[in-house]
């Protein structure tokens, strides 16, 4: 019996590998393939040529002129003010001591509470896992943060920083309440 079973199951591997040695159907799709590769041509549609470049003559006499003397000085020395402005907003900042908040970007300290002590706004912040206790004047964040507002859910921040010129501007940032984000157990 075993013997009959062993032959039997010999006898249905033999016969499924002759079945998957026949042609499977696909020759047809591969011939049209072929044919359908060998007769198509791309069409591509040519370029326009470009339209030629004339170069016209400066010709208003009448109108005021771009390129007057007296105009730019005026413009160098109004950017010359502005350059002295900027530069005035760094210079208190340099000159104070830092505090510790300061060594820390920004993005890396949360805001996760506020509360009013001694009838001042103070807000509950964390870096590197330890609270602060900060209010309304103190300072925070690599580029000269200085709290402007505290409310339950935000504090305004006024940064110093450099724009892409080089000048010093100022920029506004809000720091949001962080709600907690740890499962309880």
């Amino acid at each position: 019996m075993m013997m009959r079973q062993s032959a039997f199951l010999a006898l249905a591997c033999a016969a499924a590998v002759l079945a998957g040695c026949q042609p499977s159907g696909q020759d047809d799709l591969r011939q049209w393939m072929a044919d359908l590769k060998a007769n198509t041509k791309p069409r591509v549609k040519p370029l326009k040529e470009p339209i030629q470049f004339v170069p016209q003559a400066y010709v208003a006499e009448s109108g005021t002129d771009p390129f007057n003397q007296q105009k730019l000085t005026q413009a160098l020395r109004r950017d010359s003010q502005d350059v002295a402005s900027n530069a005035s907003l760094i210079a208190p900042e340099l000159a104070r001591r830092k505090e510790p908040l300061e060594a820390y970007p920004l993005d890396t300290i949360r805001m996760v509470g506020s509360m009013t002590k001694s009838g001042k706004p103070t807000a509950l912040v964390t870096v590197d896992k330890l609270l602060y206790q900060i209010q309304v004047g103190n300072y925070l964040g690599q580029n000269y943060g200085k709290i402007l507002a505290i409310t339950e859910t935000n504090m305004q921040i006024r940064e110093i920083v450099q724009d892409q010129t080089g000048d010093w501007v100022e920029r506004m940032t809000t720091l949001d309440l962080q709600e907690g984000t740890g499962s309880k157990k």
